[in-house]
């Protein structure tokens, strides 16, 4: 997928009618600061598209990208920040189920971790969640470029294992180098075919 146009269209605080609903959605999900609106800006080539920022817990609602008029990209809240009030970490929590679990054109989650560190407890949770609403989701190891080819040999198992998923299902991803662009969007256009030709 070539993506030629890439804009910002609401943030949502639950899932309800917004512009250019009905298309297709991908979601992206993850812990607070994995890499998510960086990673969104690699993949459009938009540096300024998704706000990013160095302090965890920026996401707060739930942000929605138009992509070519063919997908809609949705940025969900990270989860796991410990800064937080409990009441906001369940407010967090409830938005994410929620769209999860009521989307009718969900098609795939993108699950960001950190290459670098064993997945967490949360990650774990996200993971099973999906499997038990049968959501279709690619793991998407993030920040790369922070690792040599031979700590990644190292690093990817212990993401595998953690997590209970094939090698096939992981994308290494980094924004700086753009490491894993290529294979991201190959997913988004495989996503694209209409379901019951997939």
């Amino acid at each position: 997928m070539i993506i030629r146009r890439a804009q910002f269209i609401t943030s949502l605080e639950a899932l309800r009618p917004y512009p250019g609903q009905g298309k297709p959605e991908i979601a992206m999900v993850g812990k607070s600061n994995v890499g998510k609106s960086s990673m969104i800006n690699k993949i459009t080539n938009n540096g300024k598209l998704a706000r990013t920022s160095a302090e965890p817990g920026k996401t707060r609602l739930i942000n929605l990208f138009n992509l070519n008029d063919e997908i809609i990209l949705v940025d969900l809240p990270g989860y796991g920040f410990a800064k937080v009030s409990r009441d906001e970490k369940n407010r967090w929590g409830s938005m994410i189920e929620g769209y999860l679990s009521r989307s009718e054109t969900l098609r795939e989650v993108l699950m960001l971790v950190d290459i670098r560190h064993q997945p967490t407890a949360d990650d774990v949770t996200m993971v099973e969640y999906l499997r038990h609403y049968e959501i279709p989701f690619h793991v998407i190891a993030t920040k790369a470029d922070k690792l040599s080819r031979a700590q990644r040999g190292k690093s990817l198992p212990v993401i595998y294992r953690t997590l209970a998923v094939q090698p096939w299902q992981v994308i290494a991803f980094s924004s700086e180098d753009g490491t894993g662009r290529e294979q991201v969007l190959e997913l988004f256009d495989q996503l694209l075919v209409p379901e019951e030709e997939a």
